[in-house]
C-alpha cells in the first residue's frame, strides 16, 4: 500500500461510480445516432437512477435475504475492483486484492449472487435467465483467467498493476502475439459478461430471449437502482481493464497533479472511445441464438490458449 495507490483508489472510486451511467449514455445516444434517431441524451441514465431512488423497493413473497441482499453484493463488488485495479495509476490501494484471481473472483461473485437472487423469486423467467447466465459465466470466466494470465507470463506475476507496469516499460510488447490474441479473446469476453450484442441485448423486452434482464425482473424502486448502477460499473470497469492492459499510456506513475489529471482523462477518452465502438459494433449486429453463444465463447477460449502457448515459446 503506497500514497500513490490510496489516492488513485479514491480517484478511481468517484471516476468510476459517477462516469459509469454517462459511459452506458454515451454508448447509447451512438446508437440513437447511428440508426437516425434523436437519443435520450448522455445523461438519462443518471435521470433514470435518480427516479429509481425515489421510488418503494417492493419485494416479492416467499424470497429470502439472497434476493434482497444481491442489489449490495453487486454494488460492493463492483467498487472494490473499481478502487483496487490500475485504472488511474499504476499502483494499487490494496496490491494483494489486485491480483487476477481475486478480481475475477469478485466479479464472478457478483454474477453468481445475482443468479442466485434470480432462482430465489421462483419465477419462470428468474430461474431461465440464472441457468442462461450460470451457462455463460461458465465459459467466461475460464477465458477471463486465461487471457490476463497469458499478459503476466513475461512479467511473473498475476498483479495486476504489475502487469500494467511492465507494458509501460516495453511498449513493443502491445504489438506481440500474445497480446494480440488475449485482445481478441478478452473482448469476446467483455461482451458475453456484460450482456452486449451479439450475446445479449440489454435493450431487449422479450421475455424468451433475455439473460441479464431475465434476472431482475421482480426488483424495483432502489434495488433496481443498486443494479443498473453496479451493472453501468462492472462495464466501465471490463473496458477500463481492456484499455490498460494492452493500452497503458497515460497511467499515472507519480503522485503528481499532472500525472493524476493525466490518468483521469486518458481512462476517460480510451474508455469512452471502447464504449463508442461498441456501441457502434452493436448496431450492425444481430442477437445469437442461445445455444450458438458457447461455439463463440469456446473459440474465445481457444484464442486465450493460444496466447498463453505463446507466451511461453515467444517469451
Amino acid at each position: 500500500m503506497s500514497a500513490l495507490g490510496l489516492v488513485g483508489g479514491a480517484v478511481q472510486w468517484v471516476l468510476i461510480a459517477a462516469g459509469a451511467p454517462l459511459l452506458v449514455g454515451l454508448m447509447r445516444q451512438v446508437r440513437a445516432v447511428l440508426e437516425g434517431r434523436a437519443g435520450a441524451g448522455i445523461g438519462q441514465p443518471w435521470r433514470d437512477l435518480r427516479k429509481l431512488l425515489r421510488k418503494e423497493s417492493l419485494t416479492p413473497r416467499g424470497t429470502s435475504e439472497v434476493f434482497r441482499v444481491a442489489p449490495l453484493v453487486l454494488v460492493a463488488t463492483s467498487l472494490v475492483v473499481a478502487v483496487v485495479a490500475p485504472f488511474v495509476t499504476t499502483a494499487s490501494a490494496l496490491n494483494p486484492v489486485a491480483d487476477l484471481f481475486a478480481v475475477v473472483a469478485l466479479l464472478a461473485m457478483g454474477t453468481a449472487t445475482l443468479a442466485l437472487a434470480g432462482l430465489d423469486t421462483g419465477t419462470a423467467f428468474g430461474g431461465m435467465g440464472a441457468s442462461r447466465e450460470m451457462t455463460i459465466i461458465a465459459l467466461v470466466e475460464p477465458t477471463l483467467l486465461v487471457a490476463i494470465f497469458a499478459l503476466s507470463v513475461p512479467v511473473g506475476s498475476t498483479n495486476l498493476a504489475a502487469i500494467v507496469s511492465s507494458v509501460q516499460h516495453d511498449p513493443a510488447r502491445v504489438l506481440s502475439p500474445v497480446s494480440l490474441l488475449a485482445a481478441v479473446a478478452l473482448s469476446v469476453v467483455i461482451i458475453a459478461e456484460t450482456g452486449r450484442l451479439p450475446v445479449d441485448n440489454p435493450s431487449t423486452h422479450l421475455e424468451l430471449t433475455m439473460v441479464h434482464e431475465a434476472m431482475i425482473l421482480e426488483y424495483s424502486g432502489r434495488d433496481l437502482a443498486l443494479i443498473e448502477w453496479a451493472s453501468a460499473m462492472r462495464l466501465s470497469v471490463f473496458l477500463g481493464l481492456l484499455a490498460n492492459l494492452f493500452l497503458p499510456w497515460g497511467v499515472a506513475g507519480s503522485l503528481t497533479p499532472l500525472a493524476l489529471l493525466g490518468g483521469v482523462v486518458a481512462l476517460v477518452v480510451k474508455v469512452g472511445l471502447l464504449g463508442a465502438a461498441l456501441a457502434a459494433g452493436e448496431v450492425f449486429l444481430a442477437k445469437l441464438r442461445l445455444f450458438r453463444v458457447p461455439e463463440l465463447l469456446a473459440g474465445s477460449f481457444l484464442l486465450a490458449l493460444l496466447a498463453v502457448g505463446a507466451s511461453f515459446f515467444l517469451a
